[in-house]
């Protein structure tokens, strides 16, 4: 049913759609939208329009998903170069929660994302089967900033920091010959490996490592920590997952709060521990190589993936009120504002955007209109919408926008 609104106003408060995954916590996500936590984890909290999980927008008409909400006027929600462009809000708004590590995984490009989702369609397997790879026709890349430390694994460690992994590392040793600067060779072959081999390989270093991880003797800047704890969470008995080679092939990244990363397609990474904030493409296409209970498949990420050394490129906040996060995309951008007590603000929405308070109180003007803002607290703000904040305390903002439209 269409909701009819006036088309002077440009700013509409929204909810969003929590995501009850194994690794999430159950703390931060609960306290940020003031929620009774319950059992399940809290993982994801999703802001946008993907058909899966579309925030629902909260006007003086009613309510209703956001997408479409949007549909009803795309010229007047998301200007006429978004329109064209992209046909939709292009991006998705994500809160996360990691309190057990996720997949090792990878994201497809666009040209893989369109040719994967036809082939699965064309074969018959439902949108929402757990064998699914490609939920959709959209590539993934997307980029993050985090709201405390938080610890990650993010591509291909250099030829020189493998070699020093190598030599600290003696149960893995018998890699390093087969590796030669050859990424792909080395990745393909310990993906690949009978089980019986990956448990004769790694059986020696889950020996020596996890009983120091237990007595709490293991720093989280060694990937033996983060190994030992994906074997507590995945193979507490019985085979080991061969997804543990990449915790010591990969590069492992601390960031502080404030500090972003973006991930492309292709390179393959994994979030261990932290809370942040990630905006990316309108997508939910993961192909996954190990660490998880979800579906795997290792011969279609193996076939995305960028078999190259990675240098990580960490973003860190400037100094000033509002930091901006750029990614090398034309879907999404990310700022982040801080407020001081007493503080205005005016969020000047060129293209359409999501706005969400991290932290803090406030209110919202839009022309006589106002908004209360607590944490949790977000608005869709068409295209051309302005919004004047005013922090009654120190106020924590975040927002994501379609750059250089």
């Amino acid at each position: 049913m269409r909701i009819a609104v006036q088309l002077d106003q440009r700013v509409f408060p929204i909810t969003g759609i929590v995501q009850h995954y194994a690794w999430g916590g159950r703390v931060f996500l609960p306290r940020l939208l003031g929620e009774v936590p319950g059992d399940k984890p809290w993982a994801e909290y999703w802001l946008g329009v993907h058909p899966a999980c579309p925030a629902t927008v909260h006007t003086s008409a009613g309510a209703q998903p956001l997408d479409r909400f949007i549909a009803d006027e795309p010229e007047f929600y998301l200007g006429h170069a978004v329109r064209e462009r992209f046909g939709g809000l292009p991006f998705l708004l994500k809160v996360l929660d990691v309190a057990q590590m996720l997949s090792i995984q990878v994201h497809p490009d666009a040209e893989q994302a369109r040719a994967g989702f036809a082939r699965e369609a064309a074969a018959g397997i439902p949108a929402d089967a757990p064998q699914r790879n490609y939920k959709d026709a959209q590539h993934k890349p997307e980029i993050m900033m985090g709201l405390s430390e938080f610890w990650l694994l993010h591509g291909f460690r250099d030829e020189a920091s493998l070699g020093a992994m190598f030599a600290e590392t003696p149960e893995l040793a018998e890699l390093q010959s087969w590796f030669g600067g050859d990424y792909r060779r080395l990745y393909e072959r310990v993906l690949r490996l009978p089980q019986a081999e990956v448990n004769r390989l790694l059986q020696p270093l889950v020996d020596r490592i996890l009983p120091e991880y237990r007595a709490g003797a293991l720093s989280k800047f060694s990937p033996d920590f983060w190994a030992a704890r994906a074997v507590e969470t995945f193979c507490p008995q019985g085979d080991l997952d061969p997804g543990l080679f990449s915790i010591y092939l990969f590069n492992l990244l601390r960031l502080n709060a404030g500090d972003g990363i973006f991930q492309d397609a292709g390179v393959p990474h994994a979030y261990l521990e932290g809370q942040c904030v990630e905006v990316m493409a309108n997508s939910d296409n993961v192909l996954r190589a190990g660490l998880t209970p979800k579906h795997r498949d290792v011969p279609e990420l193996l076939r995305l993936v960028r078999f190259e050394p990675t240098e990580p490129r960490i973003l860190r906040r400037s100094a000033g009120t509002c930091g901006d996060y750029a990614a090398p995309v034309k879907e999404f951008a990310l700022e982040h504002c801080r407020l001081r007590s007493g503080d205005r603000h005016f969020v000047c929405a060129d293209t359409p955007s999501i706005l969400l308070v991290l932290e803090g109180n406030g209110s919202a003007f839009e022309g006589s209109a106002k908004h209360v803002l607590r944490p949790g607290s977000a608005f869709f703000l068409a295209s051309e919408g302005v919004l004047q904040l005013q922090a009654d305390g120190d106020l924590s903002v975040c927002t994501a926008l379609v750059p250089g439209v």
